[in-house]
């Protein structure tokens, strides 16, 4: 069933969910752009995403979503613009830094510890909330061992979202594909996010463990009512998930609104389908 999110207009001229609209947004970007190899690979992008907004990012191959969410992350640094997060500008942050401010994310190919277990995974992820020290972990203190308790009774908290506690022992490796889909975002999870970036979590998957997925999304916003942005070739998806989506075409925004308003934007409909020729 499609999302039928009121927007409104709040007085920045931003266009925001209406149960957002009190509160200040999670992300701001202005004009932020990069150049990569001479090349402006974004260019004057502009987006604000409410505190518990599930947005879409879509755009042909190429378009430059990936390397929005790369610079989202401070993977790459912005050549210009201004990236605000939960209102503070991320200038000069690095991956570290802005992923304790609150962005996670995963990532279009699977990045798994594959050897470790399901829940040393999940509790990887949980090092900014750790409070013992090195030589705790190489004595085993008493502090040590009740963070580490408490860790993986999280980690198998967090994995229950997804049905995955009895698998928190199995190798990730061995995990199949959706599963391993599943297990990342749980891992993103763990990092105490106000921001969620999902590159296209449903690729490889098929129908029936896209439908499972699209479940598992609303869950997690509903659970920890946290902003999500997605970026996903699976229209599906993206139309019946998302309350506004934006549209990137050669690193240009060319569309911003609803799924009604995209799906029927003449612009959108050429960047993917192509102009039509003259008669």
């Amino acid at each position: 069933m499609k999302n039928k999110t009121k927007y409104v207009t709040i007085p920045s001229q931003t266009i925001l969910p209406e149960r957002d609209a009190s509160r200040d947004p999670v992300l701001e970007c202005v004009n932020l752009g990069i150049t990569l190899g001479g090349i402006k690979a974004v260019e004057d992008f502009n987006l604000t995403i409410g505190r518990t907004e599930i947005a879409g990012l879509i755009g042909p191959n190429g378009a430059g979503k990936t390397t929005v969410f790369n610079l989202l992350t401070k993977v790459y640094q912005p050549t210009t613009g201004t990236i605000l997060l939960n209102g503070r500008d991320t200038h000069g942050m690095n991956t570290m830094q802005v992923n304790k401010a609150g962005i996670a994310r995963t990532f279009q190919n699977i990045r798994l510890f594959k050897n470790l277990s399901v829940a040393d995974n999940v509790k990887a992820a949980m090092n900014n909330d750790m409070r013992y020290g090195l030589m705790s972990a190489i004595l085993r203190l008493p502090n040590y061992k009740r963070e580490e308790i408490a860790a993986h009774r999280r980690a198998l908290k967090l994995l229950s979202i997804f049905d995955m506690q009895d698998m928190a022992d199995v190798r990730a490796g061995s995990l199949p594909y959706g599963a391993q889909r599943r297990l990342e975002i749980v891992r993103a999870l763990a990092t105490n996010p106000s921001l969620l970036l999902l590159d296209e979590p449903a690729a490889g998957m098929n129908p029936s463990e896209t439908a499972e997925l699209m479940d598992s999304i609303r869950k997690v916003h509903e659970m920890f009512q946290i902003a999500i942005i997605l970026i996903e070739h699976d229209m599906s998806l993206v139309m019946n998930i998302c309350e506004g989506i934006c549209v990137l075409n050669f690193g240009h925004i060319i569309a911003k609104g609803t799924p009604d308003e995209i799906q029927n934007n003449p612009a959108v409909i050429e960047a993917y389908l192509g102009r039509k020729k003259e008669a």
